[in-house]
């Protein structure tokens, strides 16, 4: 005999029904791949923003240590005669540069004097090309055809200018055969515009 026929109740999806579910989960992919693209460019922006940050502060603190240790000290550049000022302003004096402040300062360490060279040491600080930069030489005096040793600090700079303070107020030169009481480093930057920090000096007690 052969077998009854059973009727079954099960249904498949209809085309409708997969379409929608099809819509719905890519709407969902969407959104979740939006949201982890947002984080991802969050991340990356607050990363630059506080390298940037980080960049800065290092620069600012670097001069901030050589100018708290500068040295009633003329400078002299490759064997020629000492200047006559404390502070120098040629831009001339290291390269092609825009905007040039050296001058000496005590504290290199040389522990013991164990290298052959003073505690002292030439300073400068310029912009080359929008990248403030500090140079040195390893010798406070330096000879004849010497390189100065360089260092990126801060790029992305349009503008450098330095002011000095004395006699109760700031002005854009050096009096001569002095040292100012403070000294202030103006930026202007492409991303944060207007920078200025004021920084503290030994100062000449002759000046008030």
């Amino acid at each position: 005999m052969c077998a009854p026929l059973r009727n079954s109740k099960a249904k498949g999806f209809t085309l409708l029904e997969v379409l929608i579910a099809i819509a719905i989960f890519s709407m969902i992919s969407m959104s979740s791949f939006s949201i982890f693209n947002t984080v991802i460019k969050s991340n990356e922006s607050s990363k630059i923003r506080t390298d940037r940050i980080n960049e800065l502060q290092r620069g600012f603190l670097l001069i901030e240590r050589d100018l708290l240790q500068i040295a009633k000290r003329s400078i002299r550049f490759n064997g020629e005669a000492p200047q006559e000022d404390f502070l120098y302003t040629d831009n001339n004096s290291f390269s092609d540069s825009e905007s040039t402040l050296a001058f000496v300062r005590h504290g290199w360490t040389n522990p013991g004097l164990l290298l052959p060279r003073s505690n002292m040491q030439s300073v400068a600080y310029q912009l080359n090309e929008g990248t403030f930069e500090r140079l040195h030489f390893n010798f406070v005096d330096a000879i004849q055809g010497q390189e100065p040793k360089v260092r990126n600090l801060i790029t992305e700079i349009e503008t450098l200018n330095f002011e000095f303070f004395y006699n109760k107020k700031w002005q854009k030169t050096i009096i001569e055969k002095s040292l100012p009481q403070a000294i202030a480093v103006e930026f202007i930057t492409k991303d944060y515009g207007l920078i200025r920090r004021e920084f503290l000096v030994a100062g000449d007690k002759n000046v008030k």
